[in-house]
């Protein structure tokens, strides 16, 4: 979406009030109808690496449940962006809606944990990012069975907003209420993202040239997976298994991280 000049934001903003504080639904459905692209947006994007049995108009069902939740649940008092809050939860609604249907096996699932497990210990033991073929060999498989499982697991890769996380033992907790409050960050919080954002460019800047080039391209220039394979010259599904990749090597530096602060 384009990004709004002073007079549009404060239009925006009047229908908010309108809508929230005044309980005008006329401009609740221009609400809904100005962000309904955003719908479009995610599901194009997300609808990149994932299998060819997937239904983007599927996708697109699910993340309009997400937009209405965004809309109902955000703060229009606090400055904050709705955009990039709604495309968290948009998103969040369509991987939860594909898991829900058992679009993920539990196979596949299994073969992740796996991987990231294999990542994990291999980086320990040889202080640097293990090749695939270390990989292939410490899974019993060849390099072309690695390949295809990073390509069956780009779904297993993503994660969902709501999705509870702590241990067994613990109370299950959604992972947006762990989000940054932007307004008024608390003192430990801020001292933990400045510490995970080192640990990611670090992490980041040791990746393999051609899969730091994707997450460059996909995180930070909100490039899709197709536009990125165009501009490198390669197949969508060998850009789907590169990210895959990065993904799995940066979760194993996040858990090393995470492991020494407990």
């Amino acid at each position: 979406m384009a990004r709004l000049n002073n007079h549009e934001k404060a239009k925006q903003f009047d229908k908010w009030i309108s809508w929230k504080q005044e309980g005008n639904r006329e401009a609740e459905v221009e609400l809904v109808t100005q962000f309904l692209p955003l719908v479009t947006k995610v599901a194009n994007r997300l609808a990149i690496g994932l299998p060819s049995n997937v239904d983007k108009d599927d996708l697109i069902s699910y993340g309009r449940f997400g937009l209405l939740d965004a809309l109902s649940k955000f703060d229009h008092t606090r400055g904050l962006q709705f955009e990039t809050y709604a495309m968290w939860r948009i998103r969040g609604a369509m991987i939860d809606g594909l898991r829900e249907n058992d679009w993920i096996p539990r196979t596949v699932r299994d073969k992740a944990k796996k991987i990231e497990e294999a990542y994990t210990i291999l980086e320990q033991e040889k202080l640097r990012t293990p090749t695939d073929q270390e990989v292939s060999e410490y899974l019993g498989i060849s390099e072309k069975e690695l390949q295809q499982v990073f390509f069956d697991t780009s779904l297993a890769s993503m994660v969902s907003i709501d999705e509870a996380v702590g241990d067994e033992d613990e109370q299950k907790t959604a992972r947006h209420t762990y989000l940054v409050d932007e307004v008024t960050p608390r003192p430990e919080s801020v001292a933990e993202t400045a510490s995970l954002k080192e640990v990611l460019t670090h992490s980041i800047d040791k990746l393999p040239e051609k899969e730091r080039l994707v997450v460059s391209l996909f995180y930070f220039e909100e490039l899709t997976l197709t536009e990125i394979a165009e501009a490198m010259n390669l197949s969508p599904s060998r850009i789907s298994q590169l990210h895959s990749k990065a993904i799995f090597r940066l979760r194993s530096s996040l858990n090393r991280w995470k492991s020494q602060l407990l």
